[in-house]
């Protein structure tokens, strides 16, 4: 079908070609200069069909603007110079001032869309410090937390496609996944509730793109709002488009308390460690502490004296050892 309708138009310019080459005198230039703006506009078709509808609108805009500045700029100078001399200036400076105009639309309209022509016409002006939820982050739940404490605030923006994605897990027939889901929808409810907070359902979905990450990042860029996210390959990702990015996780790890060696602790040992003799123990963040000579101490809640803190990329985790091997230690180095 497409194919057929590219052949079309392509003798639709030849025809156009012979038309004005007939009156000329040059059928066969008239029809080689036809093929020639038809092949051209296949290529802007394919050029064109790449490109965002925010940029292609800047464009347009930016044509049309430059080209009426021209017409503006040549009416006082049309009586002034004679028809051999208007015509090429004319032509020179409707050249340049729609050229820049188009190079600088589309610079300026790749983050152009619709509804924000739409905000624009109205005498809207574009909202700040918007923030898009993502599934994870909902799911997670803590930035319900974050907000009844008060350290998030403002309008926070929930695509409808993330929450068609939230109602398909919380139908799964998989119970784990099911759980995920409705706490997800618990926790919107929660925020919906506060308010200090907005929570706003937005119908925009973007149909070329099938990854929801994908459609995040769009809306992210047409809103230009920041990422409330858990996923560490979307905040990657994001960054890389320079879109901001507020990780739940990040912001927990920045909080996690400063643990200095020499402190004490009050832990609960909870399993054997790894190595022999040693017990783990957790604190209230999920840090791992690693307690050496607490394999007989598990089941107790003990008092421990920190030894070393290691940071790996799964966490931090916490050598520790109780008063009683401290004591022995010192007592044998004493004799």
């Amino acid at each position: 079908m497409f194919l057929f309708l590219r052949i079309g138009i392509v003798g639709v310019f030849m025809v156009a070609g012979l038309l004005v080459g007939q009156s000329y005198g040059e059928l066969f230039l008239g029809a080689m200069g036809g093929l020639l703006m038809g092949a051209l506009a296949l290529l802007m078709e394919v050029f064109i069909r790449r490109l965002p509808l925010g940029t292609i609108l800047g464009g347009l805009i930016g044509l049309a603007l430059g080209l009426l500045f021209g017409r503006l700029l040549l009416v006082p100078i049309d009586g002034l110079m004679s028809p051999w001399l208007y015509r090429p200036v004319a032509f020179l400076l409707l050249g340049l001032l729609g050229w820049g105009g188009l190079m600088v639309g589309l610079k300026r309209g790749q983050n152009l869309t619709v509804p924000k022509l739409f905000r624009l016409f109205r005498g809207e002006t574009e909202e700040e410090n918007l923030k898009i939820l993502d599934t994870s982050v909902i799911i997670d739940g803590r930035v319900a937390d974050i907000c009844e404490a008060g350290f998030l605030e403002g309008t926070f923006v929930l695509p409808q496609f993330i929450l068609q994605e939230l109602q398909h897990i919380a139908d799964s027939p998989d119970p784990l996944r099911r759980a995920r889901g409705r706490r997800g929808l618990d926790v919107l409810h929660r925020m919906q509730r506060m308010t200090q907070i907005e929570v706003r359902i937005v119908e925009e979905d973007f149909p070329r793109l099938k990854e929801v990450d994908s459609k995040l990042m769009a809306l992210a860029k047409a809103l230009g709002a920041k990422i409330v996210t858990n996923d560490y390959n979307l905040n990657k990702v994001a960054e890389l488009h320079g879109i901001q990015v507020l990780n739940i996780h990040e912001l927990a790890s920045v909080l996690k308390p400063v643990v200095l060696p020499g402190e004490s602790l009050k832990v609960f040992v909870l399993k054997e460690g790894k190595e022999a003799n040693q017990g783990v123990a957790y604190l209230e963040d999920g840090t791992m502490v690693v307690v050496e000579g607490g394999r007989r101490l598990i089941g107790k809640t003990v008092e421990v004296t920190v030894t070393s803190v290691l940071q790996t990329t799964a966490g931090r985790m916490i050598f520790t050892k109780t008063k009683e091997s401290e004591e022995r230690e010192e007592a044998r180095a004493s004799k």
